[in-house]
């Protein structure tokens, strides 16, 4: 006796699986697609409004937003933007923010911190272009923008000296030291012997206060005088000795300090 051939139980159940299983994966090929689409058309309209509207026709978000987009070639990087200002309130704080700090926040890692490290490198050499190769001491206006644009706004004290030559023109610009929120060690001897070093005739001192406050404490000027007098006896002079605030800045030779 023969009987009918009956369907593979096996092969109807894996045909049953496989039409929803493939249409998951078509819906969630169109979903990503659609999301990298929409990705794209943000960041054109973004460059469009910079070319006909001007970069300063963008909110502040917006500008960390396209520099993030560097290092992060297909991600969203608005989130992280509006992350970074929240926390550090404003793109300036954000460039200037230490790099432990910034990995602090979600998404923000080697990649993001190299591209705002360079971003902020950018901002203080087109700063410094306006005192080089001049006197700087004419150009005293530009030095102290150029001190706040490095300095300002930082959240750990750092100690910087200006090296001159016999004319004035700057000839190199170090970070000597770098301390905590209220607090740097500075070694009147270390600045001297960098500045014969360097064959520097005279130095301008600058440190920052993070709390703000430009007002020199006591510690403060005690270092300023111990290093004008171990600089006079090489015949190195200090010009001024410079405090950093968040909108200003205070010359101890104006206030008769030194």
């Amino acid at each position: 006796m023969t009987s009918d051939p009956k369907p593979s139980p096996d092969a109807s159940g894996l045909h049953d699986l496989d039409s929803p299983y493939t249409l998951g994966l078509a819906e969630s090929a169109k979903g990503m697609s659609g999301k990298m689409d929409h990705r794209a058309g943000h960041r054109e309209r973004m460059r469009a409004q910079v070319l006909s509207a001007g970069a300063r026709s963008l909110a502040d978000y917006q500008i960390l937003e396209m520099l993030l987009f560097a290092a992060s070639p297909r991600g969203d990087t608005k989130p992280l933007a509006k992350a970074l200002l929240a926390r550090f309130g404003s793109l300036s704080r954000v460039l200037k923010a230490e790099a432990e700090e910034l990995r602090k926040i979600d998404g923000a890692g080697d990649a993001v911190i190299a591209t705002l490290k360079i971003a902020e490198t950018l901002g203080e050499k087109l700063l410094r272009a306006e005192i080089e190769k001049r006197n700087v001491i004419g150009s005293w206006q530009a030095l102290l923008e150029y001190c706040q644009g490095t300095m300002g706004e930082r959240q750990v004290e750092h100690f910087r000296i200006l090296f001159l030559n016999n004319k004035n023109h700057l000839i190199a610009d170090e970070v000597q030291q770098t301390g905590t929120v209220n607090h740097t060690a500075v070694y009147p001897r270390e600045v001297v012997k960098r500045a014969l070093e360097l064959g520097a005739t005279s130095i301008i001192l600058v440190h920052n206060h993070p709390s703000g406050d430009t007002t020199p404490s006591k510690a403060d000027i005690d270092m300023t005088l111990e290093i004008v007098k171990a600089a006079a006896a090489l015949n190195i002079r200090v010009h001024d000795h410079v405090i950093v605030g968040n909108t200003d800045c205070l010359s101890f030779k104006s206030r008769g300090l030194i």
